[in-house]
């Protein structure tokens, strides 16, 4: 019987689903292990080929935990809140939910065909209510906490308001706004409501406040700067502006230190950790404040301006100020000369994404304010410009620009002719006093001046705080880039934010009264007046009369959590039980795409931690071992339209377009098979190309070929369904593996997937002679056939658990070629061999266990273990050397001693050939290695 793997395959399938093969209970003697996948979001386009790459990964190394006894959760969910579901809604007029059922439904019945060994009994979907409930729920938690500075952990509002009452907050060191004033106990008591609730805002870890955010008026809609590329829209490529707008913010800033701090506990690439580190971006320096002249005089509106730097040493080099375009206080900065042209400059330059203007470091772009700031160590004035390469996210909004210190100062001063003030290096020396090279990174351009002179770099940098703080103008400071997260989005489809209004001030949603659900509405784009898509729903108002919340979540809100979910998801009393979380504990290995480094990761670490300090979990970081899978590129095909012609449809062959002008266009991969293009189906493929005339080469069309991004622009998405109904599940799990290294990007070529496939059909061939019946001998191994057992057990788990998953693959393949050999069909390693097959390709390893007798599923049984006296060598060949050339080869036992080793060379009949009656000066033996003798 052939290898027939569309008819094994769904047989196996529905038998796994039935009998709940793969199912976990949250209580076992066996040590858990937890492997987790980043869940997809269900896109009416379905899997390609490049989604599975990851989900294969993860799926081996399920099935291998399981075999070598652990008790193992593999679940799977979708994040199926978001935005393409909600512009398909806005297009079609259709409810997000249905077309996103019908998305979770396509990708199911794939996933399913693959073979997964998903727990589908815990199914997690973000727009479920009965999931979201819970995502309410926590963020109702961070609604009641704030972070204490001093304990460097999340607490309860109610412990702060009992400190106000007693003390005040005069001595509270806590995370909390920059504009939080200081009050007394008898303040706080007469306080109203309305004040207690405002001041409260300022210390909660969520909170709303006016933030300059990304607004794109096209999709109506804030978006994270991840979702912005060239100051467009990732989706749909519309124009993005910063606008300042009310919005619920996270206070992800008051845990830049711990979120710092834990990269050193967790297993993730050293790349991803540095991305990680990066945007937390920790500087040491100091806040210092300039006094600000407009016209002359001191000016009343914004008397002083802070700057934060790194390098507060070189103030002596000031030469001009830099203030943010979008900063507050801008407008107080511009002088009635400069208004006209500051104005249209700054409407301009704030605009543009955050991303893109640290990106364009050679662009130089500028206005003068026509204000000055006062030098507080020399008292010299330095004129106020405003450019778009400063942000008022990241320290002050505001820079001291030192043109000798800084490339992009330099650039700006060169630009606009502003004075360059000459630089000493300052000398950088060790801890231990000794002077280093010039080229050392702790040498740095320095201004030296008057009490600096003669300092070293870091000496200089103490010196400059500690007169400065003397001074009373600036002070010693560590900084963040990390913003609070921005929580808010003017969207329909994603959770409703479990908060009502009451004269302005949020209150929450009783607990009882979650899910807080999506009202019906008649239309998904904002309202006429501005007003998020829900202020269209009618008569939804808290108890009748109080306005509800109109933004909702941003899509990291559900999949902050949802591993958390995975351990408990039945649970409807809580969001997971404290025995689960106990249980299951950290994730053990993720595998995801390296997109989500500083997005989902960053806010899954942050909400962890807050949840670890609250006391609902026992873990403060959610994924111990992280591995990126690389991407599965396409392999377009292209073909070539000829333009020096009448016709506006003839294309020439690969090999010939040399000889015209032609303009290359893309044409969908299933049209050509071995480079060769269907004539045919490219005519009835679209309507303008019904008329095409070819020029070919052997009476054939030869396409080239692009390796590139795989996507529908490109027509090069490869549907897993049709590489499973062509070559079976089993194969195309193989073939990824085999592809290369996991964390590498490679190409998909179809022209190669036949080598896995003759792999598994060659592998069935050992088992199924010419009957549907295994034909397997009883006989013992021998000495050779065990050792090619124990290495191949040995090689594929240690590569397994090195997550080498392509050179498993190269293993098995020379095995079975090498049993192919030697015609070998013998039980005892056919049997073993089986089980190393498993988590490659569960389908064929399940139907050759069952033939061969076995009645429970082969994904329950035991992992072969190797033996080290099987590996060990008996004998070994040496090849003998005299003088330098081979001239023999000897076999000497492994433990035979070097001295009767000599003597047996010495007595060797082609030796004593070529000494020719001369004692050996020396006979040297390299154990396993090599016998030389010097005559």
């Amino acid at each position: 019987m052939e290898y027939n793997p569309q008819e094994i395959e769904p047989k196996w399938q529905q038998y796994w689903n039935e009998n709940n093969i793969y199912q976990v209970e949250n209580e076992s003697d066996k040590p858990k292990y937890y492997v987790l996948d980043m869940f997809p979001y269900p896109s009416g386009a379905g899997l390609h080929v490049g989604h599975p790459l990851g989900y294969i990964a993860s799926d081996i190394v399920s099935r291998y935990k399981r075999l070598k006894g652990h008790n193992v959760l593999h679940p799977m969910g979708f994040d199926s809140f978001g935005l393409p579901a909600e512009q398909y809604a806005i297009n079609t007029r259709q409810h997000p939910a249905i077309t996103t059922a019908q998305n979770i439904k396509t990708f199911k019945s794939q996933l399913a065909k693959i073979g997964f060994c998903y727990d589908w009994s815990r199914e997690v979907q973000t727009s479920d209510p009965n999931y979201y409930k819970w995502t309410q729920w926590i963020f109702q938690q961070i609604f009641n906490s704030y972070f204490n500075n001093q304990s460097q952990k999340a607490e309860a509002i109610e412990d702060l308001i009992q400190e106000f009452e007693k003390n005040g907050n005069q001595s509270i060191d806590a995370a909390c706004d920059e504009d939080t004033s200081t009050f007394s106990v008898e303040d706080w008591k007469n306080f109203s409501e309305e004040q207690k609730e405002e001041m409260l805002l300022k210390y909660r870890l969520t909170y709303v406040a006016d933030s300059i955010v990304n607004w794109c008026p096209a999709l109506g809609t804030v978006l994270a700067n991840d979702e912005i590329k060239d100051g467009l829209s990732e989706r749909g490529g519309h124009p993005v502006e910063r606008k300042k707008m009310r919005q619920w913010m996270m206070r992800i800033t008051a845990y830049s230190e711990r979120l710092l701090q834990g990269l050193e506990k967790i297993e993730w690439s050293d790349a991803l950790k540095e991305m990680q580190r990066n945007w937390i971006g920790k500087s040491y320096g100091a806040e210092m404040t300039f006094q600000v002249e407009t016209n002359g005089k001191k000016n009343e509106a914004i008397p002083s301006l802070t700057v934060f730097t790194t390098r507060p040493d070189t103030i002596f080099g000031v030469t001009f100020m830099v203030i943010a375009p979008e900063h507050e206080m801008i407008s107080h900065l511009i002088t009635d000369e400069q208004k006209a042209e500051a104005e249209a400059y700054i409407e301009k330059a704030k605009n543009r994404s955050e991303r893109e203007r640290q990106a364009e470091v050679k662009t130089v772009t500028g206005i003068f304010t026509g204000s000055y700031a006062v030098n507080p160590f020399n008292g010299e004035k330095v004129p106020i410009w405003s450019a778009d390469y400063v942000l008022a996210g990241y320290g002050t909004g505001v820079v001291m620009a030192v043109p000798e210190g800084d490339e992009r100062d330099f650039r700006f001063a060169r630009h606009f002719d502003l004075p360059v003030i000459p630089v000493k290096e300052s000398t950088a020396v060790d801890e231990n006093g000794v002077v280093l090279e010039a080229d050392s990174s702790k040498n740095s351009k320095m201004i030296n001046s008057g009490f600096l002179d003669g300092m070293s770099c870091a000496d200089a940098i103490q010196a400059t705080i500690k007169e400065a703080e003397a001074k009373g103008f600036g002070e010693g400071k560590v900084n963040y880039r990390l913003r609070d997260a921005v929580f808010s989005r003017q969207r329909y489809w994603g959770e409703p934010v479990p908060v009502y209004f009451k004269n302005g001030i949020p209150y929450l949603v009783p607990e009882e009264k979650l899910p807080l659900t999506l009202p019906q509405i008649n239309e998904y784009k904002p309202t006429a007046t501005g007003e998020p898509p829900l202020g269209r729903a009618k008569d939804w108002k808290y108890d009748g009369k109080y306005n509800y919340e109109l933004t909702t979540m941003p899509g990291w809100a559900g999949s902050s959590w949802y591993f958390l979910r995975y351990q408990d998801a039945q649970n409807q009393n809580e969001f997971a039980s404290k025995q689960a979380t106990d249980y299951w504990n950290q994730v053990d290995l993720y595998i995801g795409g390296t997109e989500h480094a500083v997005g989902h990761l960053l806010y899954s670490r942050f909400w962890t931690k807050f949840l670890f300090d609250r006391g609902y979990i026992s873990f403060e970081e959610p994924f111990k071992k992280l591995i990126n899978q690389g991407m599965i590129q396409g392999t377009s095909a292209l073909i070539y339209r000829v333009t020096n012609t009448d016709k506006t449809n003839l294309f020439v062959s690969h090999n010939l377009r040399k000889e015209y002008e032609t303009t290359t266009l893309h044409v969908a991969v299933n049209l050509v098979k071995n480079d060769v293009l269907d004539l045919e189906g490219f005519k009835q493929w679209r309507e303008e190309y019904q008329d095409a005339e070819f020029i070919l080469e052997d009476g054939k069309y030869i396409c080239g070929s692009m390796v590139e991004k795989m996507s529908k622009r490109w027509y090069n998405v490869v549907n897993p369904d049709d590489v499973v109904t062509q070559y079976g599940a089993d194969t195309l799990r193989v073939f990824e593996m085999f592809l290369g290294p996991l964390e590498q990007s490679k190409p998909w070529d179809p022209k190669t997937i036949t080598g896995p496939h003759n792999f598994l059909k060659k592998f069935w061939r050992l088992f199924v002679g010419d009957t549907d019946e295994v034909n397997l001998s009883g006989d013992a191994l021998t000495k050779e056939e065990l050792k090619l057992l124990h290495q191949t057990i040995k090689r594929v788990e240690e590569d397994i658990e090195r997550y080498s998953f392509n050179t498993v693959v190269s293993t098995l393949m020379s095995t079975t070629n090498e049993l192919t050999k030697r015609k070998c069909n013998k039980q005892a390693i056919l049997e073993p061999l089986t089980i190393l097959l498993a988590p490659y390709a569960p389908h064929i390893a399940e139907e050759l266990w069952a033939k061969m007798g076995h009645v429970q599923s082969i994904h329950t049984t035991d992992f072969p273990k190797w033996e080290e006296k099987y590996l060990k060598e008996d004998s070994f060949e040496y090849p003998v050397m005299i003088n330098g050339k081979k001239r023999t080869t000897l076999q000497f036992p492994a433990d035979m001693p070097q001295d009767e080793m000599q003597q047996v060379v010495l007595e060797n009949e082609v030796v004593q050939k070529w000494a020719e009656g001369k004692a050996p000066k020396k006979i040297i033996i390299v154990p396993k290695k090599i016998v030389n003798v010097v005559l």
